[in-house]
């Protein structure tokens, strides 16, 4: 596989971070204690658990992927960091990168593979198109990739993690009311989720999961509950019956204006901006 050469520095890391950039090493569990992690928490809770990848080689995605299924995990996501700097890889080889990847780690295991992609894309809908067809049954939008400072006293690049915040959304929900009934597969959003109407935006943008980390980092796990008794609150009042209902009601093809999730009126945006500052 490509990705053998071009990601030749994580070696086999585990979970959401790669263990050289950040460092990150009190988190990256490895993969004894990571595989181990998983049998804990399928014996600790009663909700499906699911276990996240990032791997090196073909083979180390492969074998790990065995693993984390056989360790109970009920689905896989493939966490595919990997930022393109060589100027001789286009853009047609990095996307069969992926589309290969995908394939293999499909062909090795028979719990549910969701990708979790990068924002970086040129075509969008024809790629997630692609891995949809090699089997993915989710895709996790977008990966966060995390960016080097320059410490001007020092002049060190360095790494500082900075959480997210609800204005990130944005570009999630843009891409998953245009994805919404153009492929077949169950959409998250990650990215900019922090409140209840963050996640009420997520599910009628067309998105099956809204994922909450950062929100949970800065408020800790009670944030969760407050959250889903905020949205339950808000159907409620608003009169809906289910999530279900309004999943999608705001994806492009169901609102009236299509064309504002492809091109915004430059104009129309100016003026919101002019009416805010009065």
């Amino acid at each position: 596989s490509d990705l053998d050469a071009y990601l030749s520095d994580g070696a086999d890391s585990f979970s959401e971070a790669l263990s050289y950039f950040p460092k990150m090493q009190d988190f990256n569990l490895g993969p004894d204690a990571y595989l181990e992690h998983i049998r804990r928490c399928k014996d600790s809770v009663n909700i499906p658990v699911i276990g996240s990848l990032n791997g090196v080689s073909a083979g180390g995605w492969t074998r790990y992927a065995k693993s984390i299924e056989q360790a109970g995990a009920d689905a896989l996501e493939l966490n595919i960091y990997f930022m393109p700097t060589d100027a001789a890889v286009d853009a047609a080889k990095v996307e069969t990168m992926h589309i290969d990847l995908v394939r293999d780690v499909v062909k090795q295991v028979k719990i549910p593979v969701a990708v979790k992609l990068g924002p970086f894309f040129s075509a969008m809908p024809n790629i997630t198109a692609k891995i949809v067809e090699v089997g993915a049954k989710g895709l996790v939008l977008f990966n966060r990739f995390y960016q080097p400072d320059i410490d001007l006293e020092r002049l060190e690049v360095v790494a500082n993690l900075e959480l997210s915040d609800s204005s990130e959304l944005r570009l999630r929900l843009r891409w998953t009311a245009i994805l919404y009934g153009r492929i077949k597969a169950d959409l998250g959003i990650t990215g900019g989720v922090h409140t209840a109407d963050d996640v009420l935006k997520c599910m009628m943008a067309g998105a099956n999961v809204a994922m909450m980390t950062s929100a949970i980092l800065k408020h800790g796990p009670n944030h969760v509950t407050k959250t889903l008794k905020d949205v339950r609150t808000w159907i409620d009042e608003h009169e809906y019956e289910s999530i279900r209902q309004m999943r999608g009601s705001m994806s492009q093809q169901n609102v009236a204006e299509p064309a504002a999730f492809e091109r915004a009126n430059y104009m129309k945006v100016l003026r919101s901006y002019a009416l805010k500052t009065r």
